[in-house]
Formats: structure tokens, C-alpha cells, sequence
């Protein structure tokens, strides 16, 4: 993991979240300034000057570090906290030795702030200056040492620690990211799949539905129960187009080789389209791989129903010559042609994508469709 860490990347955490309570509980280090009033206050010979000196760091670091809590890990806190509150802590440890403490403030402020490696320049520098305003002190020994050593220890603690806590946050926050843009990711493949399942669906069902009713229309007065069973036709070819998209908005459904083999008989008999099967029976595919080619095989008959014009077509379903693939072929002998692909014939090869397959389409003597996927992928 980088030991940098920009801070412009972080953001506000949210109220009620866990980082918005630690921010809330880091008021309560301020009671720490308590120490910078003992010196005056257990001083036999104090000087008048020591109260006032002790209460104006305390209101300087309380000021100061409590516009850093309201603002956040925002950037510009070394000249609005950090470099205040060190010059504070150099002009007033001389004289009281607990205040030193504010030293220990502005590395947890860089900490918490500040790059890895800027910070531990600051804890440095803060630790030379209290170092400095420890050898200068007027402070009588060994009050003077306590100070010194307790500030220059704390330093060093505080401010690893605000960097670790701080690198955990940041964690957290990239972990919350991922997994957002991982459920964005998610929604959208769903999505599309829906589309592509809900083209596949009703494109072929209400392709039926229509040749048939134009059919039945034609046969109303000229053959009025061949009229009837075409009506009834449309009933069930729309009830099952129902059922269909009901099972597909659930994620339920699945379908299979051989009863799209029947839907695509009742569907190119609906628009005198002779079918040819040649299927083995020997062949047992795997669900996943039945279901998407069951799917490209419903787009492919629709294809051949709504735009080849054709009078046959044939289908087959088996292994390919050195048996390493399975191979489906949608032949017609219809107009053919080389029009741009549309959405369906997208959307068959996204599905055999999926399967490590390939698709292979020529639109000369009519338009044959050639699908093959790896045996280890589709068969048993």
C-alpha cells in the first residue's frame, strides 16, 4: 500500500457514520490542556503573568483546534492550525512547561491532515522546537524534563496514530467505492440482460402473434374455422409470451433445446416455412448453455419468420467434426443479404461471448447462422 496519500481524495464522512463519531469524541482531547493549568496552580512562587499565559494557550488551542474538528480532514489546515498552533506552543513552552502539549495538538492535526511523508517532516521539526524550548526554558528542573519528555513522546504517538486511524478511514471509504461501483456494475449487466432476454422474448412470441392475426383477418370469411383455430393459436402463443417475460423479470426462468425446436415449428408453420431438424439426441448440454442457445435459436427463427421470405429452414444441433465444439446451425433459403446487424443478432453474440463461443453469419443463398461453443463449456 502507498505511504502518500493525497488529501484532496478524501471526503466528508456522513452524519451518524462511525467516522463522524470519532470526529465528535475528539473534542473530548481537548481536556488535556487541563495540564498547561497545573504549572501556575502548584507554582509556590508563581508570577502574575502565568495565568494568563496558561488560559491564553488553552482558548489559542482550543480555537484553533476546534475549527479543524468543524471543518473535517479538509486541506489548508497547516496555515489555519498546524504553523498557529507550533508558534503558539514555541513562545509559551519556555515559560510553562506543560505547554508544550499544544506541539502534540499540531501533530495530531498533520496527522490527520497531511501526507505521510509531510507528516513526518512536521513531527520532526515540531519535536526539534520543543526540544529547543525545553533547553531555553525557565522552568526549574525536573518539571521542566516532564514536559519535554512527555511532548516529545506524544508527538511521535498521537501523530502515527492519526495517520494509521486516518489510512484505515480511507480504507473503508475505497472499500464502500468498490463495492458501490461493483452493485453499480451489477445493476447494469442485469439490465441489460433483461433487455436482451425481454427482445428475445417478445420479439419472437409477438412476431407469431402478428402473422397470425393477419392470417386469421384473411380467413374470417374465406375458411372461418381455420379462422378459430388460428385465434386460439394467438391466445397461447400470447399467454406463453407472458408467462415468459414473468419469469424473466424474477430471473426464474430457463428453457430448453427442444422446446424451442416445437415454438420455432409452430411459428414458421404460421408462415409456410417448411422445417428441417436435424438434432442429436445423444447430446446432453448444460443448463446455462441450453438456456442461451435455446435464446439465440428463439432470435434466429424469429429472424427467419419476420424478414427471409423463405420457404424452408433448417436447423441441426450437434457436435462439430473433431467433437472439441457444439455447433448450431439456422439455415434458410430466403432473399439472404448483408443489412447491418440489429439488436438481436447483438445480443446472440453477447450470449455465445459469454460462452467462449463464436458466431458466423452469411447472407449469400439465403442467410445461414452458424453458432459454436466449446464442448467443455456447453456439453456433458
Amino acid at each position: 500500500m502507498s505511504t502518500d496519500h493525497e488529501v484532496s481524495t478524501r471526503q466528508e464522512p456522513a452524519p451518524g457514520s462511525v467516522a463522524a463519531r470519532l470526529r465528535t469524541w475528539e473534542w473530548v482531547y481537548l481536556g488535556y490542556l487541563l495540564f498547561v493549568l497545573v504549572q501556575p496552580y502548584f507554582a509556590p512562587e508563581g508570577s502574575w503573568w502565568e495565568w494568563p499565559l496558561a488560559g491564553g494557550v488553552c482558548v489559542a488551542t482550543i480555537a484553533l483546534y476546534g475549527a479543524k474538528l468543524l471543518r473535517g480532514p479538509a486541506a489548508g489546515h497547516v496555515w489555519t492550525a498546524i504553523v498557529p498552533m507550533t508558534v503558539v506552543g514555541a513562545l509559551a513552552t519556555p515559560f510553562n512547561t506543560n505547554a508544550s502539549l499544544v506541539f502534540v495538538y499540531a501533530a495530531a492535526v498533520a496527522g490527520d491532515t497531511l501526507p505521510w511523508r509531510d507528516a513526518r517532516l512536521w513531527f520532526t521539526g515540531l519535536t526539534v522546537l520543543n526540544t529547543l524550548a525545553a533547553l531555553v526554558s525557565w522552568v526549574p528542573m525536573p518539571y521542566r524534563l516532564w514536559g519535554f519528555v512527555s511532548a516529545s513522546v506524544l508527538i511521535w504517538v498521537i501523530g502515527l496514530l492519526e495517520l494509521k486511524q486516518r489510512d484505515r478511514q480511507q480504507e473503508l471509504e475505497n472499500q464502500r467505492l468498490r463495492t458501490a461501483q461493483v452493485e453499480l456494475l451489477a445493476t447494469l449487466a442485469e439490465r441489460e440482460r433483461i433487455a436482451r432476454d425481454l427482445h428475445d422474448l417478445l420479439g419472437h412470441s409477438l412476431t407469431a402473434v402478428v402473422m397470425r392475426a393477419q392470417l386469421t383477418k384473411e380467413l374470417v370469411l374465406a375458411d372461418p374455422q381455420r379462422a378459430r383455430a388460428e385465434a386460439e393459436e394467438i391466445e397461447r402463443n400470447a399467454r406463453e409470451a407472458l408467462a415468459a417475460v414473468r419469469s424473466t423479470v424474477t430471473g426464474w426462468r430457463q428453457t430448453s433445446i427442444r422446446a424451442e425446436l416445437e415454438a420455432a415449428r409452430r411459428a414458421l408453420a404460421g408462415t409456410g416455412v417448411r422445417l428441417r431438424v436435424d438434432y442429436d439426441d445423444g447430446l446432453i448440454l448444460v443448463a446455462a448453455a441450453e438456456h442461451e442457445l435455446g435464446l439465440v435459436l428463439r432470435e434466429a427463427v424469429t429472424n427467419v419468420a419476420r424478414h427471409a421470405r423463405a420457404s424452408t429452414c433448417r436447423i441441426g444441433l450437434g457436435l462439430d467434426v473433431d467433437e472439441e465444439r457444439v455447433r448450431l446451425v439456422i439455415a434458410d433459403d430466403g432473399i439472404g443479404g448483408t443489412a447491418p446487424e440489429g439488436t438481436g443478432l447483438t445480443g446472440v453474440r453477447e450470449r455465445i461471448a459469454k460462452l467462449g463461443g463464436a458466431v458466423q453469419r452469411t447472407g449469400s443463398a439465403g442467410t445461414t447462422l452458424t453458432i459454436t461453443v466449446p464442448r467443455q463449456a456447453a456439453a456433458r
